[in-house]
């Protein structure tokens, strides 16, 4: 199946959180990792990494800290996630959680400015003392290469920096553009009846525009036809057993003597020619490659960028000074001031000193090529307190750079060693490793107490606790579980309120069993962490589907669980009712579902086939209420997370358990937003398939003013409509830890409060390890 997307939302929200992604430099002296030792060394345990140490291409998180190491951006965030904005000279700010002030410095100052004409103005303001670790001085014009980086039209990692509604940034990205995409806007437009408002004809010839439109007609109803196959082939005990049920299944409704040709045009008029957008939907096959099949020979001309305009630079880009600029948005973006902390990459080491001159619109490398700066992926370079040195069986050694900001960082080497989980316990116990984040389950809780003597810090190890940045939850894809063909009726939404309703009357029970004081029960589908969060103390705050379908309450006080498992199984029958359902009194039971429903549907869960999931237990015993009323829950117990995915980004997954991760800034757009379903063109994220009008105007409004207090109330209207569907349970907010040898770390230089925003790596520059003994 499609390869999946959902893997990388760890990777972009803590990219967002950090400000930062960068890396450092290379061609130092490389050592073996025994030659590392002593007071000098700080060994971290790490998982896995890909070798994407870059500043624009790292994808997954441990890479991306490869990258904080070693980088720095223009702004940063506090404890709380508050962006500082002058930090040059610093900000004092009180850490909410206990009220001790800190002051917060960074490498340039923002000011923001509002203007009546409706746009933005965000000046940056760089020290003018800055250097890289290899001496070469940083300036404005480092941050300017670095953002044309992030905003080339052909660069592909995972920065949204060119989503922003810079001025002239759209001009910018539109100018340089693949044949393919041109005449897919050509025939979009002929589709509409207004052909000859596109005119290609400079670009694309007529036998080009020809001949991938007669592959793009052939090939779209043989890729349809092959989502059938696959279907058919794998699916068989779900219910595909010819082309409409096939269909049915992937969320399409066709008649029944339909064909590929019928099922292709559904697809269309959900994407329009968008090949990309509609290859989301693939089995086994892809349709772009299925097209570049049927063109044989030259097929690769037609993804090749061409220029397509002569916009040559972003119109809303100014360089004020040596260490200023301004960039102009066209309206108020409240998520903006978090992409103002792009990683300042060095222009002469990525790019090109010969090739930049501001005035000249010339920024250090060819548009559209960024082979220069895909060239040091693996061997980085940049600001941050560290330098790279190498990788090497799994370990990836730095050194300290001396021409740090904040100084010289105390430690000499810092050494990131691969490590299983397990082994990251273990290691720092037994002096292998200094620090780690191993899961903290319950078995690790007693291990670790154990080597302290009872306690989870002592002189052995130290632990340090901090909510998790993100949340557990449960989700329900409206596609899958539905009445009818509409996934928004009353019906559909009760359907899924009956199977939401006995998922969290659960949820209290098996999460403490499951994590103890390590989590809490969460009640809106938003990590406790986020300043948008619902507190308890709030207006109009409610227990996540504590009311049946006449709206009154399920619960009251003083019921015992047993009592309470009851009331949630009464309320959940109402619920099938009201959807539809048919009951047989005499049997207790439902007979029968309403059109467009199920009597059974499957809940995926990578619960590696032994149950370990902390929902396991929540799904396991509304399967067996569930039966109890007649309906089937298939729970399959997943020992490879990647068929999940494949299924979510296929829209074919009922129901599933899995965890988000959290920005700094609680934006909804790339998990609620109706173009963020997997297909619409957008981030593909939103695999509940959740397609609400008001909702998205209300995530597009939160976006659209910069007062918090606005914003967390909008933010609620949210929160309550995305419960009204029914798709997501909010499950778990769970603790994560740290883990410090307290006999080699220095626990007194340990930056004091960490944080959801604030890690270990803060304050790196002022660890110590404890003299060698």
């Amino acid at each position: 199946m499609k390869n999946s997307k959902a893997k990388k939302i760890l990777a972009l929200v803590l990219a967002a959180l950090m400000l930062v992604a960068t890396v450092a430099s290379c061609g130092e002296k490389k050592e073996t990792e025994e030659e590392y030792k002593g007071a000098d060394t700080l060994v971290v345990g790490y998982s896995n990494f890909s070798q994407k140490f870059s500043p624009f291409f790292a994808d997954s998180a441990y890479d991306q800290d490869v990258a904080t190491m070693t980088q720095v951006g223009l702004l940063s965030t506090d404890r709380d996630g508050n962006v500082i904005l002058k930090g040059i000279e610093g900000e004092t700010n009180a850490y909410s959680a206990n009220g001790k002030e800190y002051t917060y410095t960074g490498i340039a100052d923002c000011d923001v400015k509002e203007n009546s004409d409706g746009t933005v103005d965000y000046t940056i303001t760089m020290r003018d003392d800055l250097k890289f670790s290899d001496g070469e001085p940083m300036t404005i014009d480092d941050a300017i290469f670095s953002l044309y980086v992030f905003c080339d039209p052909t660069f592909d990692g995972s920065s949204t920096m060119s989503s922003l509604p810079v001025v002239g940034m759209a001009d910018y990205k539109n100018s340089l553009r693949k044949p393919s995409d041109l005449i897919l806007s050509k025939m979009a437009a002929e589709a509409d009846g207004e052909g000859d408002s596109v005119d290609i004809s400079a670009f694309v010839t007529d036998e080009q525009y020809a001949t991938y439109k007669a592959a793009f007609e052939k090939c779209g109803p043989e890729f349809a036809q092959s989502i059938v196959d696959y279907c058919l082939a794998n699916y068989a005990d779900y219910g595909a057993v010819d082309f409409q049920s096939s269909a049915a299944l992937w969320g399409y409704v066709v008649e029944k003597n339909a064909t590929g040709a019928d099922l292709f045009k559904l697809f269309v008029k959900k994407y329009g020619y968008d090949v990309s957008a509609i290859d989301a939907e693939a089995a086994d096959k892809s349709f772009a490659d299925m097209i570049a099949a049927e063109i044989g020979e030259g097929a690769e001309e037609y993804e090749k960028y061409i220029k397509t305009s002569d916009v040559q630079k972003i119109e809303g880009l100014k360089r004020n000074s040596d260490y200023s600029l301004t960039l102009t948005l066209s309206k108020v973006d409240a998520t903006a001031i978090y992409q103002m902390g792009w990683a300042v990459a060095p222009l002469h080491y990525y790019g090109s000193k010969d090739a930049y001159n501001f005035d000249n619109n010339q920024f250090g490398f060819t548009k559209g090529d960024l082979s220069s700066v895909r060239e040091k992926t693996t061997k980085p370079m940049g600001a941050g307190p560290y330098k790279f040195v190498s990788y090497e069986n799994g370990t990836v050694t730095f050194e300290r750079n001396e021409n740090y900001f904040k100084g010289a960082p105390k430690i000499k080497n810092v050494l990131f060693k691969e490590s299983s989980d397990a082994d990251k316990l273990t290691g720092v116990a037994t002096g292998t490793l200094d620090i780690s984040d191993p899961s903290i389950s319950a078995a690790a809780v007693q291990a670790i107490q154990e080597y302290n003597g009872g306690e989870m810090s002592g002189k052995v190890i130290e632990t340090n606790a901090v909510d998790n940045l993100g949340y557990g939850y449960i989700g329900i894809c409206a596609k899958c579980v539905k009445v009818g063909s509409d996934i928004g009726s009353t019906e559909s939404k009760n359907l899924r309120k009956a199977f939401a309703t006995l998922f969290s009357v659960y949820r209290d029970t098996v999460i403490n069993s499951y994590y103890g004081d390590r989590a809490s029960v969460i009640q809106y589908p938003i990590s406790n962490t986020s300043w948008a969060a619902p507190r308890p103390s709030d207006e109009g705050y409610q227990i996540a589907y504590s009311k049946d379908v006449d709206g009154n309450s399920i619960y009251t006080d003083g019921m015992t669980d047993d009592e309470k498992f009851a009331a949630a199984l009464q309320a959940a029958i109402g619920y099938f009712k009201a959807a539809g359902y048919t009951w047989d009194d005499a049997a207790g039971k439902f007979t029968a579902a309403p059109q467009g429903a199920e009597m059974t549907y499957e809940f995926m869960i990578p619960a590696d086939g032994v149950g370990d999931h902390p929902a396991f237990g929540i799904v396991n015993n509304a399967a067996n209420a569930l039966a109890s009323i007649g309906i089937t829950l298939q729970v399959t117990d997943l020992s490879n997370s990647a068929a999940l995915w494949d299924a979510l980004d296929a829209n074919t997954c009922d129901m599933w358990a899995a965890a988000w991760g959290a920005a700094v800034d609680p934006d909804m757009y790339q998990v609620y937003h109706s173009s963020s379903v997997a297909g619409a063109g957008g981030s593909d994220s939103n695999h509940y398939c959740i397609m609400d009008e008001t909702l998205d105007k209300k995530i597009v409004e939160a976006r659209s003013n910069l007062d918090r207090a606005y914003r967390k109330a909008v933010y609620k209207e949210c929160l309550d409509i995305v419960l009204d569907w029914a798709c997501e349970i909010p499950t778990y907010q769970r603790q994560n830890a740290i883990i410090f040898s307290a006999e080699r770390v220095n626990l007194e230089t340990v930056t004091p409060d960490i944080s959801p925003f604030w890690g270990w790596m803060n304050d790196i520059e002022a660890l110590e390890m404890q003299p060698e003994k």
